[in-house]
């Protein structure tokens, strides 16, 4: 029922089926859901973990018959006896030893079983004291219940006497307020004939005063036209002042202005006469300039007349050396002609003599290709000479 104790039953299961290297592997792949209940410096996050699976495999070679049926994962377990679950591999002297053996490992079998069902009866012993307790509690809830519904009956007996008499209460108070109102309905008729008599006369009043307040809104109209046109007047005359006054500011500028041009105008008077002066004596010497100019543009005159004469010779002789030069160039052209058909006719010849000396690079290969040929006969006849002396040498002898 505990986690504890799943967790016991679950270690059980995966050890009879040789699964717990295989379910640890599992949950060491998914360490994103370990994470939840693990810090990260514990065993199961780190890389240690894999080394424990890998440990873990050497169990599976353990046959684990292990029973679960009467076994109390729940609680605390003490000292194991494995003896039960081991296989005896060493021999037996004889067979007294090996029934005593026997005869322990059941004894000690059973105790275990003992063991085991005396902590189941202690946790059921435990749990019906608990059960007890719950059970008294209970019937004490169920008598304090039984006390609160008794009062709150005879408190509904109480509410529904006292709510009786807010009934009737509330009946004669509903018949006195009708009679009441009815009394106010007679004294609210006689009173209303008086009050529609005054409301005549306020009306009448009301009309009459009307009328005078119009009269009096006209004659107020008529009293702030007149004051809104005296103050547009006023206005005027403001600004018609306004405006003489800046004229008259502007008039004194422009005497001051004009007497100044004034000053300006003598001061350049004076200065003109005086570049007047000046220009005389500069136009009398450029007077004297021009005939200079004049008479040296005369004699300019002369000289390009005889260029002129020099240069109609000159184009003559120019004409003259154009004739001679188109009769050279026929004369070279002719030339460079028969140089044209003389280059062909060299090109034609060396074409040719490179043709020769091509057949006789051939021929000279063949030659030497056959020199070679007949080098190496000639070995080879020397080789059979020396064997032939050599074979003569040996028969002589």
């Amino acid at each position: 029922r505990t986690a504890v104790g799943r967790g016991r039953a679950w270690l059980y299961l995966a050890l009879m089926q040789k699964k717990l290297a295989d379910y640890l592997k599992v949950l060491l792949d998914h360490k994103h859901l370990l994470s939840e209940f693990y810090e990260p410096d514990a065993l199961m996050m780190e890389e240690e973990g894999a080394v424990i699976v890998g440990l873990l495999v050497g169990l599976n070679v353990i046959d684990a018959n292990l029973c679960l049926k009467g076994e109390d994962l729940d609680s605390q377990v003490g000292v194991i006896d494995f003896s039960l679950y081991l296989k005896d591999t060493q021999d037996s002297d004889g067979k007294q030893d090996g029934g005593i053996t026997a005869v322990l490992d059941q004894k000690h079998y059973v105790e275990e079983l003992n063991r085991h069902l005396s902590c189941t009866v202690a946790d059921l012993q435990n749990k019906i004291d608990c059960l007890e307790k719950t059970n008294s509690k209970l019937q004490e809830e169920l008598a304090a219940a039984t006390d609160r519904i008794g009062s709150l009956q005879e408190e509904q007996q109480q509410l529904k006497q006292q709510n009786e008499l807010i009934r009737e209460r509330s009946e004669k108070s509903v018949e006195v307020t009708k009679e009441d109102t009815k009394v106010e309905l007679d004294t609210y008729k006689q009173s209303r004939q008086g009050l529609d008599e005054m409301y005549s006369d306020v009306w009448k009043q009301l009309k009459e005063e009307k009328k005078i307040r119009l009269e009096l809104e006209k004659e107020l109209e008529l009293q702030i036209g007149m004051k809104t046109e005296m103050e547009i007047a006023m206005k005027l005359l403001e600004k018609d002042t306004h405006e003489k006054q800046d004229t008259l500011v502007a008039l004194r500028q422009q005497l001051e202005e004009v007497k100044a041009i004034n000053l300006q105008m003598f001061h350049k008077s004076q200065n003109a006469e005086c570049s007047l002066q000046q220009k005389t004596e500069a136009i009398s010497s450029f007077e004297g300039k021009t005939n200079e100019m004049m008479s040296s543009m005369k004699q300019m005159e002369e000289r390009l007349q005889v260029a002129e004469k020099a240069r109609q010779a000159a184009e003559e002789r120019c004409n003259k050396m154009k004739e001679e030069l188109a009769g050279r160039l026929d004369t070279c052209r002719q030339q460079m002609s028969q140089l044209d058909s003389k280059c062909s006719t060299l090109e034609k010849e060396l074409k040719s003599e490179k043709e020769q000396r091509q057949t006789l690079q051939k021929e000279l290969h063949q030659e030497k290709d056959a020199t070679t040929l007949l080098k190496t006969e000639l070995q080879q006849m020397e080789g059979l000479k020396k064997v032939c002396t050599s074979f003569k040498c040996s028969e002589q002898q």
